[in-house]
């Protein structure tokens, strides 16, 4: 399997492309699943939406001939299923009732932060300072989208449970870097069908009622979330983080709400201000600076120097008496 970029030569053009499908799709994901729980249970709307997707996927798998993740593969795309598809949404779904969609996806915008800290802790990537800059300057514009969007009425502890969400997002992410290279469309069949069970099983659990949508609009909710929002979204996320790092891919989450708020206005009545368009230059400048900005470091005068040589070395008036033989071998330079 041909290797993709580096973090440090960065995402290539197919990197991003996939990156803009995801900020594409993804930004509408958040009122897809809006709309969705106003009508059907959350759990049950969560569990019916992965189960569609994850048995198309696995019909794709099937019919193509693909292999199936065996192993570590395995056991990582079910953790990548619990994690992603679970953890994460049994939070975000229940919360998406009572939180606006453009604040909703302002605070997803957050997991570049978490991910960026998680991949240091699991010793998976190196401190970078440039990271860290570009990662706080996108959190002051998501700071000031927040402050503009957030109103009193949003139940705190909604506004947490997003928050708590977007941690195992990045976490999930994180886990996926360690899974050896399997076939994207496995891996996600796998991990949606495991998300879908254990979601379902907590739906029946919680008395929740399994209703067929009668809606319309409900019906092209659901459609847009299987269909774009996790086949196509999830794929091309997973295909973004085999050729590049964790917390770069983690980065597209912070354009997210320049597709979802905008939307939100429209199809939603949720207001726009100038003081959103503020925050997402400034957000966007974060993502520059951190993932994208080649910064190359100036070297002294004595690093340039050839490594055989060192810098203003003494000069010998007598020739060196002859070493024995063996000795000084292998050594270059003092």
């Amino acid at each position: 399997m041909t290797k993709g970029p580096t973090a440090r030569s960065g995402p290539d053009r197919i990197t991003l492309l996939a990156l803009a499908g995801v900020v594409l799709f993804g930004g509408g994901n958040t009122l897809a699943i809006k709309q969705s729980v106003r009508e059907l249970a959350p759990f049950w709307s969560a569990g019916l939406r992965f189960a569609i997707a994850g048995g198309l996927l696995m019909a794709v798998v099937v019919v193509t001939r693909r292999p199936l993740p065996r192993g570590r593969g395995l056991t990582g795309a079910v953790l990548y299923g619990l994690l992603g598809f679970v953890a994460n949404l049994v939070l975000l779904y229940p919360a998406l009732r009572t939180v606006p969609a453009g604040v909703a996806t302002v605070l997803i915008a957050l997991a570049p932060l978490m991910t960026f800290g998680l991949a240091i802790l699991h010793r998976q990537e190196r401190f970078r300072i440039q990271g860290l800059l570009g990662a706080l300057i996108a959190f002051g514009g998501v700071a000031v989208i927040v402050a503009d969007q957030l109103s009193t009425s949003v139940p705190l502890g909604s506004l947490l449970a997003i928050l708590l969400a977007v941690s195992f997002m990045a976490e999930s992410n994180v886990v996926l870097k360690w899974v050896p290279g399997s076939d994207p469309f496995a891996t996600n069949a796998v991990a949606m069908l495991t998300g879908s069970s254990v979601l379902l099983v907590i739906s029946a659990v919680g008395g929740e009622a399994w209703s067929i949508p009668g809606q319309a609009v409900t019906w092209a909710a659901l459609g847009y979330l299987v269909a774009f929002g996790s086949v196509l979204m999830f794929g091309l996320n997973l295909f973004a983080l085999r050729r590049w790092t964790a917390s770069g891919v983690s980065y597209v989450t912070l354009l997210m709400p320049l597709v979802s708020v905008p939307l939100a206005a429209v199809l939603l009545s949720e207001r726009v201000s100038p003081q959103f368009l503020v925050g997402g230059v400034i957000a966007l400048a974060g993502v520059f600076v951190g993932a994208f900005l080649k910064v190359t470091p100036r070297l002294s005068p004595a690093a340039t120097l050839p490594e055989f040589l060192a810098p203003e070395a003494p000069t010998d008036p007598e020739p060196a008496a002859p070493l024995p033989p063996g000795v000084g071998a292998g050594r270059r330079g003092p």
